[in-house]
């Protein structure tokens, strides 16, 4: 029998990453970063796109960070493949200088993007809202990425009632203009409790992932607009 005070606490759920990076020196360091914190553990490191894919399939992360640039497969092919496998949480990881790639990562499945050179706490923090099931786009991205969206913006498409209601449909163009849940409430003077729901109805309605893919299907359908 237990003494009065001897017990164990419940173990803590790790977030479990996978690093992919064709540099070691910043694989090494977001590890350090990663498995600093008590709820976070990097299981696997990868150099390319198809050592990403087989760690992944090993290793079963529920993030992947990933490069974009690596020799011989890149990172917005791993990510395509991985998504056409499974749905996979995978976590971009990019330069400010790498806008081109932002719009082909979106459509090869991935579920947000971040710069490489992201403050730690910023980098757990992106960890986390990926884990969770949301979608991040790095602020300083957004306008190039809805740039991009623009370029290939396509005639609107003719949304039947049935599948989104009208006040769903303008959730949808705030979400894709980058809005937080909080902004969209304010803007549609609605609660945020509100949003939320019609978030997870546009998803599900729709077939969709995350926040992401509501943006891409948004602007590829002409219901958003960055000038909005």
């Amino acid at each position: 029998m237990a003494c009065r005070g001897d017990y164990s606490a419940p173990a803590a759920v790790n977030i479990r990453v996978l690093v992919v990076d064709d540099q070691t020196a910043i694989r090494a360091g977001f590890k350090m970063i990663l498995d600093a914190e008590d709820d976070m553990e990097v299981v696997g490191e990868a150099g390319d796109g198809e050592e990403a894919i087989e760690q992944a399939l090993v290793t079963a992360p529920d993030v992947i960070l990933m490069d974009v640039r690596m020799p011989g497969m890149d990172g917005i092919e791993a990510t395509r493949r991985l998504a056409a496998t499974g749905a996979w949480k995978i976590l971009i990881l990019t330069t400010f200088g790498l806008d081109d790639y932002l719009f082909s990562s979106v459509r090869a499945g991935a579920s947000g993007f971040l710069l490489k050179d992201v403050p730690p706490q910023d980098l757990i923090n992106a960890v986390k809202v990926v884990a969770r099931g949301d979608a991040l786009v790095e602020p300083r991205m957004t306008k190039k990425l809805f740039a991009e969206f623009a370029k290939h913006r396509v005639a609107p498409a003719f949304v039947e009632a049935g599948d989104l209601t009208s006040r769903e449909v303008e959730v949808m163009g705030a979400v894709a203009r980058g809005l937080s849940n909080g902004e969209v409430a304010d803007r549609l003077f609605i609660t945020e409790a509100t949003v939320k729901t019609h978030v997870a109805h546009i998803l599900a309605k729709l077939n969709l992932r995350d926040r992401v893919q509501i943006v891409v299907f948004a602007y590829e359908n002409g219901l958003a607009s960055a000038d909005a």
